[in-house]
């Protein structure tokens, strides 16, 4: 198997698979001439002009809601779109967003006489990529709500003491990668439980919003102008009675998502070493390959779990076609995915869900086109 290239660091892009940047804003058509400025100052990691791009814009009469979505979310989604064709490193990205993040922090808000409502804002529990949920709370200021934005990773039971002391009328949460399917679901289901009703965005939930009806949210939303206009229209519905997961998600009877979601550890090691058999070649791979082959197998397994959480093959196979693209970027060929399915499959034959989720991906592989242009998809 030939070492997947996926990057170093926990909040690239890559590192997950899919969903993982914002899509670009339509709007003002003034504002793709700032996002190319701007873009140019992240792109050299050059703070202080990326802060005069935004203090110009302002002055030449774009809104602060415009800079902040078609501008810095534009900038942000170019970003993701060039760390998959390969012409940007995960440092490189780490700094563009890093950047943006403070230009976020320099924009105007004007203290409004009269709160619309209090909205909580937060990441669901290990979803590092906290920028869209920042985008979602500064607008949400901008058009006269109190937010609380609680910002990446937020433990469920921590995000429920919170809600208690404040008082949301809301809360929206945002989760980029499919893998956090399972604790936003948990996170939906507690918060719901007290009463309060629970808004969902980010590419996790599907282009579509499928996974957000599926985990049982009040409300979906595709991106933060969306939001913020529907929780203006009026209050969300009032959250269903406590219920359980299984409610939601009948097929989780099976138990298939438990077995192998306990088991993920043991199902990398076990296919890592088996790879290493089949594959003499990995003999003289070095230490940092071998992480990295490591690294790839975990990622396969986790989205497999997810896919079994939801019970949608989508989510997987649209991990595999993305990461696919990305190998093809780099000069690796995609079918170097192929053994791990392969391996997993023998170790999972008691898993029916599982092997059929393995199988749409092993096909989603095999007939893909020889070439495909790498972008980063929704």
């Amino acid at each position: 198997m030939t070492t997947i290239l996926t990057p170093a660091s926990d909040d690239g892009p890559g590192r997950h698979g899919i969903g993982a940047r914002l899509a670009p804003a339509p709007g003002d058509g003034r504002a793709g001439e700032w996002a190319d400025k701007l873009f140019t100052a992240v792109r050299a990691a050059d703070e202080y002009s990326a802060l005069d791009v935004v203090t110009n814009a302002l002055e030449a009469g774009l809104d602060a809601e415009t800079v902040l979505l078609e501008v810095v979310g534009a900038v942000q989604h170019k970003v993701g779109v060039e760390w998959a064709a390969a012409r940007m490193s995960v440092a490189d990205e780490h700094a563009a967003t890093a950047i943006n993040d403070r230009v976020v922090a320099a924009l105007p808000v004007q203290r409004p006489d009269t709160f619309l409502g209090r909205i909580t804002v937060a990441c669901v529990d290990r979803e590092w990529h906290a920028l869209p949920a920042r985008l979602l709370a500064e607008t949400l200021r901008l058009r006269g709500w109190q937010v609380a934005y609680l910002g990446a990773q937020v433990p469920t039971a921590h995000l429920v003491g919170q809600i208690h002391r404040t008082g949301a009328d809301a809360v929206c949460l945002s989760a980029a990668l499919s893998t956090r399917l399972p604790p936003a679901h948990a996170a939906i289901t507690a918060v719901q439980a007290i009463g309060t009703p629970v808004m969902v965005g980010g590419l996790a939930f599907g282009a579509d919003g499928r996974y957000a009806r599926r985990l049982g949210a009040d409300a979906w939303a595709p991106e933060a102008r969306a939001a913020a206009d529907r929780l203006s229209a009026g209050p969300l519905p009032r959250p269903r009675p406590p219920h359980q997961v299984a409610d939601d998600l009948p097929h989780l009877t099976d138990q298939e998502y438990t077995l192998v979601s306990r088991s993920s550890r043991t199902l990398v090691r076990d296919t890592f070493r088996r790879l290493r058999e089949r594959f003499p070649a990995m003999a003289d791979y070095d230490d940092d390959q071998r992480e990295r082959t490591a690294e790839d197998i975990a990622h396969i397994v986790d989205f497999l779990t997810a896919a079994l959480y939801v019970d949608d093959d989508d989510l997987f196979t649209g991990f595999l076609a993305w990461t696919a693209d990305v190998l093809t970027a780099r000069g690796v060929p995609d079918r170097s995915l192929l053994p791990a399915l392969d391996l997993l499959d023998e170790q999972l034959r008691d898993f029916p869900r599982a092997r059929r989720v393995l199988a749409a991906g092993r096909t989603t592989l095999t007939t893909r086109p020889e070439t495909h242009t790498p972008e980063v998809r929704p």
